[in-house]
């Protein structure tokens, strides 16, 4: 098994070569690290984010045509809103929305009864391409691993982690000529995969990783890809959404509040426009 250079935070497909089984590995430290910079979130919310960016990655990372892929988890729980958002480039954003007193852990606590939606937007569409389906599971992993199955058609396993400092993934994927491969290896792959532990994969490469799961198996890995997190301020973009909602409404909320604040949470950059802004905002182009 061949090793490659690994960024901070990165996607590394590989295939399990005499199996007909693919798969990936996924690690984000830096990009987990930014995600949470300045949000607070509460340990048990931050662990359904950062699993949710996780396997996010996974599905963005094997995407067959580029495109900006988004997904959310919304209901009507303490957590009403979990949103992950990733260019084709994997440059990843995403915030979580909690309100009230947390009443556990897990799905079905702190979001209750709910859906996952996804929206994939490719150049070239005149509309994204959009899809719902109910949480299944009680969990970020089970959610997601039935959503791959329904939506592939394919057996798929999928084992998450996350903790202050990383979010991690192992994704596995029968494919369609597996069992004339090897009648029994997909069975085996998951029996293999069902006893991966968390500090393992937060902890370790994922060429230590496969080599400790799939010891007897022919692994090939490809070359791993960085996933980012760089979103810098985009103040020429809010200053045209203020110009868009017109004057008379922007006048009216500095009125009320002295001042017109805009927070993209996505982002997590907070846009401040005083009486000068506004009305610098407004002010008729100069005629040469």
């Amino acid at each position: 098994m061949s090793t490659h250079p690994l960024p901070s935070s990165y996607i590394q497909r590989f295939m399990l070569e005499n199996l007909d089984i693919r798969g990936a590995v996924v690690r984000l430290d830096d990009v987990w690290q930014s995600l949470q910079a300045g949000r607070d979130y509460a340990p048990a919310v931050a662990k359904l984010l950062g699993e949710m960016a996780a396997v996010s990655t996974v599905i963005a990372g094997n995407l067959k045509q580029p495109g900006r892929l988004t997904f959310q988890v919304q209901g009507h729980g303490p957590v009403s809103l979990l949103v992950i958002d990733c260019t084709e480039t994997l440059n990843l954003r995403g915030y979580a929305k909690a309100e009230g007193a947390l009443s556990g852990e897990g799905l079905e606590a702190l979001v209750g009864d709910g859906r996952l939606q996804l929206t994939l937007d490719i150049a070239g569409l005149d509309q994204p391409y959009q899809s719902l389906v109910p949480l299944e599971g009680d969990s970020i992993a089970a959610t997601f691993s039935h959503y791959l199955e329904q939506s592939e058609q394919q057996p798929a396993g999928l084992w998450l982690a996350c903790s202050s400092t990383a979010a991690a993934a192992l994704f596995v994927q029968k494919l369609p000529g597996a069992d004339a491969k090897d009648i029994d290896g997909w069975a085996r792959v998951q029996t293999l995969a069902e006893t991966v532990r968390a500090d393992e994969l937060l902890g370790l490469d994922p060429a230590a990783l496969l080599g400790r799961l799939f010891a007897e198996e022919d692994v090939r890995l490809f070359t791993p890809r960085a996933v980012t997190h760089h979103w810098p301020p985009t103040p020429e973009k809010v200053a045209d959404m203020l110009r868009g909602l017109g004057e008379d409404e922007v006048r009216a909320v500095l009125a009320e509040h002295g001042e017109v604040v805009v927070h993209d949470d996505l982002s997590n950059h907070t846009y401040r426009f005083g009486p000068d802004d506004v009305d610098a905002l407004f002010k008729p182009p100069t005629l040469h």
